[in-house]
Order: C-alpha cells, then structure tokens, then sequence
C-alpha cells in the first residue's frame, strides 16, 4: 500500500498556510502555535527545529514528544470526514490538528479549543 501523500509532505510546507488562515480570522500565529504545542508536547523550539529541519507529517508526529491524551476529545467534520471514524492512526492526528486550526478560524475560545 502506498503512502498517502500528506505523509511525506513537509509540515514547514503546510504550516504557513495554518497561520494564514487564522490571521484571515483575526487569529494569530501564536496561537497556532499553542495549539500544535498542545497537540505535540514539542517545546517552541522543539516546533520551530521540525519547521527548520522540515520534518513530514510521519516524522513530525513520531517525534513527538508527547501527544496530548485529551486530543481524543476532537470531534466534528474536517474536510467532509467525521474525524473521530478516521482509522488509520497518523492520518487521524493530521486530522486533529486540522480540526483545531479549523476551530481556531472559527472564532473559538482556545480554553476551548485546548479541550480546557
């Protein structure tokens, strides 16, 4: 079987598009960054090394350091599919953070969405 393609593809390559779209919102690029923190458990240094060293969406969430167990708690639709029925594991913690930085634009409060 074949490696879906987000899997290979560079997170420094998709994350200037995460922050583009919550500034649009009036967000900001710290608080993508407190969300994929959240997610990760990488320090923002660990965060800005993967960035630097362009690390793909495989690398990336096997490196990290800790992945938040609450991040079970992500519910709701991204992209036309129910994130909590993705089976295949790696493509469920890119859908995790897709979900939130979606949250983010959406005007939510980050206590909530940090499932606080």
């Amino acid at each position: 079987m074949t490696k879906h393609r987000i899997y290979t593809t560079s997170v420094a390559s998709v994350y200037p598009l995460y922050v583009a779209k919550a500034e649009k919102k009036g967000r900001t690029k710290d608080e993508v960054d407190e969300i994929v923190r959240w997610l990760t458990g990488f320090s923002q240094a660990g965060l800005e090394a993967q960035l630097a060293a362009r690390s793909d969406f495989e690398t990336f969430f096997a490196q990290a350091p800790r992945l938040n167990p609450a991040r079970a708690e992500i519910k709701g639709v991204v992209c036309g599919v129910r994130v909590e029925e993705v089976e295949e594991p790696l493509m469920r913690e890119i859908r995790y953070l897709d979900k939130l930085i979606d949250e983010l634009a959406k005007g939510k409060a980050m206590e909530k969405i940090l499932r606080g």
